[in-house]
């Protein structure tokens, strides 16, 4: 793979803003629920577990991209030749497509739930998704430009949890470490499909301008959602019980509706509608990774594979009504998501060690 022009390639600070902006999405609304559901009280360990694993993933890339010039696409070519590595390529761009119809479909289903039950699906996911098609079209300078301010415009939100400081109780969060380590492990599982994102640096490492300044802010960056998780996590198990915890579809939601302020009375409308900032990033980024793979693949201009994962996305987000079916969805990306940190990632970290040995340490050749 040639490589990409600096025009195309993106500071190394950004990405900061690229790994966070696809880890803090649609998930944040209602994660406490799963998390607490094994481990109770003490949810927050399992969520500081999960950005451990995160950064150890995180580390694990870079080593795998070390000294290449391609993306994972290229990688897979070069390990397991054209054949296979265009099988698993074709897998990736399946899953990035997934992530982006379940980002958006979880947050339309917020949307009839909290505001509008009679929504027009069909409507309202066109003309979010023409949004995402004029980002794309920019490139993907233009798409790290909606990460940096899908983070920066909503950040207030984080504010408002301190209304529920009045209503805490902290008794809540002892007896600290009180359960098993099978708990904690199978809430840290239950944090894959939220803390999903990261791996998108597999597609857009080439465009960043010096991948050796960006670790530290794309560990940064996992750090900063982390802590954003772990927050967000403790408010919950303070302001609700244990039993309300686990009952709680959208705890971040309903804590949302204590919120008083003399111009607002519904606050958590303001937040669902600036949620709106916050899952864009995520679907611009999800399917800038999807027609990229599908353009390396196909050997077609990347603005013609934009159209393709666009239909794609816009015709299964129609075609998904029921909560079941949403459901479904959530708990495959989350079962690939628990063994892409226990499997893939490590494995494809061996492979490359063991083929640059054997190569000499000889660059991706397409």
């Amino acid at each position: 793979m040639k490589k990409i022009a600096e025009r195309y390639q993106v500071s190394h600070f950004l990405a900061f803003f690229l790994i966070h902006s696809l880890q803090f999405g649609v998930g944040v609304l209602g994660f406490q629920r799963f998390i607490s559901m094994d481990s109770g009280h003490d949810a927050w360990i399992a969520v500081l577990a999960s950005g451990v694993i995160v950064h150890i993933s995180i580390f694990l890339i870079f080593q795998i991209l070390k000294d290449q010039e391609g993306n994972i696409l290229d990688i897979h070519k070069m390990i397991f030749g054209k054949l296979i590595g265009n099988g698993l390529n074709a897998i990736v761009i399946i899953y990035f497509t997934c992530l982006s119809i379940n980002v958006l479909r979880t947050y339309i289903e917020v949307i009839q739930v909290w505001m509008f039950p009679d929504l027009n699906v069909w409507m309202y996911s066109f003309i979010f998704l023409l949004l995402v098609y004029y980002i794309l079209n920019g490139g993907f300078r233009v798409v790290a430009g909606i990460c940096f301010f899908g983070i920066i415009l909503p950040g207030y939100l984080i504010f408002t949890y301190l209304f529920t400081l009045k209503f805490a109780n902290f008794n809540n969060l002892m007896p600290f470490f009180d359960h098993s380590i099978t708990d904690l492990l199978k809430s840290t599982k239950s944090m894959s499909l939220t803390i999903l994102g990261f791996e998108a640096l597999f597609m857009y490492y080439p465009f960043l301008k010096n991948p050796e300044k960006s670790k530290k802010w794309a560990h940064m960056g996992a750090a900063y959602t982390t802590f954003f998780y772990l927050i967000i996590m403790l408010f919950s198990i303070v302001y609700f019980s244990e039993e309300q915890l686990q009952k709680n579809v959208w705890a971040t939601l309903t804590m949302w509706k204590i919120v008083e302020m003399p111009f607002v009375e519904r606050f958590e409308y303001i937040g669902i509608a600036n949620w709106n900032l916050v899952i864009l990033p995520n679907v611009c980024l999800t399917l800038w990774c999807a027609s990229r793979g599908i353009k390396q693949i196909v050997k077609i201009k990347q603005k013609y594979t934009i159209l393709i994962v666009l239909a794609v996305c816009y015709a299964a987000v129609n075609f998904i009504k029921e909560r079941e079916q949403i459901n479904f969805i959530n708990n495959l990306l989350g079962e690939v998501g628990f063994y892409l940190f226990i499997a893939y990632i490590p494995l494809m970290y061996l492979l490359t060690l063991i083929y640059r040995k054997w190569k000499g340490g000889r660059k991706v050749e397409t």
